[in-house]
């Protein structure tokens, strides 16, 4: 028997990834239903055979009736939702960061913390991390569990998908502009992001750093060791999907690059595709569209004692977003977590 699941949102980017995956895994689905603000009432998504499943309005939808809900809307959205919904009954996993650095909610990874699912039930709620987070640490735990990581500077090009359905169109916009009309005033971004790249994601802290940028080191923390030193810059590209990260990590223990290499080829999650040659390496359009965390140009970085430097490419809709949700959903399953509700 399957579950009765709902993926709240389900009109924008991530939410119809979910539905998609949902369907590409063949998560054991009894009954889909599609959950958006008023303003979508009756707008039609799809899933599986079915492209005329219509959305249903949060305020009156009844959560009591399904046993899994996938969150896909703003932190602020979530926070005054996702309580809600978990009082009534089914498990909520949010994709915003409203709930990733509460104490009481795992922030999952499948391939780098499952065992933090067995709490899932303090809050009934499981937070997914950043987008480049999880790419980040995919990468990472394996070279952790060697090694031991004692220092990361990570520098993102992360695609504007990452900022939404706006941004996505602002960079179409502003491209065809460039050709035919200029460049016209940007709307979503600061400054024009055809062409050019930007700096800074995010809002800026008090210590010159973006809350972007410590989501990466916090959500680290979290789920891998509180004890690495890790430094960020995000920058936003004229990407339309897919982030990348040039990321450079220095070990306590010795680790050549030829060990690195077939330790992340036998890791959870990840490909390795690094070849000497000018295609030897995974770029955010390969990405595009795969399941996989990409890891490409590993090499001995020189200026440490211990230290290795690769490139980490991932579909940031995909890995980094509807897809965890997914494969938490997946492992709630596998280990029996999931509370299902008797048929009506």
């Amino acid at each position: 028997m399957g579950y009765r699941v709902a993926v709240v949102g389900a009109t924008g980017n991530v939410g119809r990834e979910m539905l998609n995956i949902l369907e590409e895994v063949n998560f054991p689905v009894d009954k889909i239903h599609a959950i958006a603000s008023r303003k979508s009432i009756g707008v039609p998504v799809t899933f599986k055979n079915d492209d005329n499943v219509p959305c249903e309005d949060i305020e009156q939808f009844d959560f009591s009736k399904v046993d899994i809900v996938l969150m896909s809307v703003s932190g602020a959205f979530s926070k005054e939702w996702s309580p809600k919904i978990a009082a009534q009954g089914p498990i909520v996993i949010d994709n915003s960061s409203a709930w990733r650095m509460d104490p009481d909610v795992p922030l999952i990874v499948p391939e780098v913390n499952p065992d933090d699912v067995s709490y899932a039930h303090k809050k009934n709620i499981i937070a997914n991390p950043n987008c480049s987070t999880v790419q980040l640490v995919v990468a990472l735990k394996p070279l952790h569990d060697r090694a031991r990581i004692k220092r990361v500077v990570v520098a993102t090009y992360q695609a504007v998908s990452g900022t939404g359905k706006a941004a996505m169109d602002e960079l179409w916009d502003q491209t065809k502009d460039v050709f035919v009309l200029g460049p016209r005033e940007p709307k979503v971004y600061p400054k024009q992001i055809a062409f050019n790249v930007i700096p800074y994601a995010g809002t800026f802290r008090d210590d010159g750093y973006t809350d972007e940028e410590a989501k990466m080191w916090n959500e680290t923390h979290k789920m891998l060791d509180p004890d690495i030193k890790l430094t960020v810059t995000c920058v936003r590209v004229p990407v339309f999907v897919g982030h990348s990260e040039a990321v450079h990590v220095e070990f306590e223990r010795a680790l050549d690059e030829d060990e690195a290499r077939e330790i992340l080829r036998e890791a959870p999650g990840v490909v390795v595709i690094d070849k000497h040659e000018p295609t030897g390496y995974v770029t955010p359009k390969e990405a595009q569209g795969e399941f996989p965390v990409f890891v490409s140009r590993i090499r001995k970085d020189p200026t440490v004692e211990h230290g290795l430097t690769m490139w980490v490419v991932a579909d940031n809709l995909r890995k980094g977003a509807a897809l965890n949700a997914v494969q938490i959903a997946e492992l709630l399953h596998q280990r029996g977590l999931i509370r299902q509700k008797a048929l009506a």
